[in-house]
């Protein structure tokens, strides 16, 4: 597994910033959209690695975060741009776009806003656009905002605290990551976590109608869940997944806000059979 902690940092030159990101693998373009804080070195290698087999996987800073220059957008619409300028910097006519939490946010903008880039979109661990009954979970807002996260807030943001499997998959995901990581890249800012939380708030808003969007488009959309998600219920996908025209969905018993983490292998084998048979 060296190869993918060692792989190397590359910049997108969009001409007005320059994106950073890394590539893995080969075949179908996948671009993995992050979530809040996250940057290069917090997707689990491991996950990376099982995609990779089968795509080529592509990682990425938002502007404005991590190693990436320019300014973090606090409109999603605008930073679902910096997807589209990275596929259109590196000549990508199609891809496959995988959003987690925030990213999955900014993934189902991408869908929506360039239809023609992307032909399926992966949702793992986020929520619908529009109003979403069930809330953020106070021990959510209690561990992310502060400043630097240790193995504890990390079992309560992605995991399932109460469940033995996952605690031991927590321990195994945190060893992978912290392998390799530039801390000091992490956002840690009230002023970089208001960007985040006035897209979230923006999305929720709806202006742009994402929500009545996002039931009728015909491109395959997954949706992978926990379970227990201290801040992107799943229930809240029960409202609209049964009027959406081309979805399946996937529910993780013992698990949290990052199932992919959780389980790494079984969740990249649902990916590459989805992308294979849905059209």
């Amino acid at each position: 597994m060296k190869k993918f902690y060692d792989t190397e940092t590359n910049f997108a030159d969009t001409g007005d910033r320059k994106i950073a990101y890394r590539s893995y693998g080969k075949g179908k373009p996948v671009i993995f959209v992050n979530r809040f804080r996250g940057t290069l070195d917090t997707w689990d290698p491991l996950f990376i690695k099982m995609m990779a087999k089968k795509f080529n996987v592509i990682t990425f800073d938002f502007s404005g975060i991590g190693s990436s220059t320019g300014n973090m957008a606090p409109d999603i619409a605008l930073v679902a741009k910096d997807v589209k300028d990275l596929a259109d910097t590196l000549k990508l006519n199609t891809i496959i776009v995988l959003g987690w939490s925030y990213g999955g946010l900014v993934a189902q903008a991408v869908t929506l806003l360039y239809p023609n880039l992307v032909s399926h979109s992966i949702l793992i661990g986020t929520n619908p656009p529009g109003k979403n009954e069930v809330p953020f979970e106070q021990v959510f807002l209690d561990a992310a905002l502060k400043p630097l996260n240790d193995f504890e807030d990390e079992v309560v943001l992605f995991f399932e605290p109460k469940s033995p499997i996952s605690l031991a998959a927590a321990k195994a995901s945190h060893d992978r990551i912290h392998k390799k990581i530039d801390i000091k890249k992490i956002p840690s800012t009230m002023e970089a976590f208001q960007l985040y939380f006035a897209g979230g708030d923006a999305f929720r808003e709806d202006i742009l109608n994402f929500r009545e969007q996002i039931k009728k488009t015909k491109i395959p959309i997954l949706i992978i869940s926990g379970d227990h998600d201290v801040s992107f219920a799943v229930e809240n996908w029960y409202a609209i997944v049964n009027q959406m025209a081309n979805t399946q969905m996937i529910v993780y018993s013992e698990t949290g806000h990052g199932p992919q983490h959780q389980y790494p292998e079984m969740t990249s084998k649902y990916i590459i059979n989805f992308v294979k048979y849905a059209h």
